[in-house]
């Protein structure tokens, strides 16, 4: 007898993987690998959002990728996105 394997379904170029409520550190690595295997570009905009370029002085600027140390620590404790925006 076969054991079923904790994601439900067989790896695939086509489908993404499956989450199906364990092993939340294996899933998330194998989306991360589809989701950078169809355009590094779209894993870059889940990560830090859509590139949206930011007026400043007159000038395009473009927002900073990530989050510091300090701003992760600021809204790390935050439970809702309203928060977070708020405390940034």
């Amino acid at each position: 007898m076969v054991d079923k394997l904790p994601f439900g379904e067989c790896a695939s170029i086509n489908i993404p993987p499956l989450f199906c409520g364990v092993n939340y550190q294996f899933w998330k690595l194998r989306m991360k690998i589809f989701v950078e295997s169809i355009d590094k570009g779209i894993w870059d905009a889940v990560k830090n959002g859509p590139f949206v370029p930011m007026l400043e002085n007159h000038k395009m600027i473009s927002k900073k990728p990530f989050l510091s140390s300090d701003e992760f620590f600021k809204v790390s404790q935050c439970e809702l996105a309203k928060e977070m925006w708020d405390t940034l």
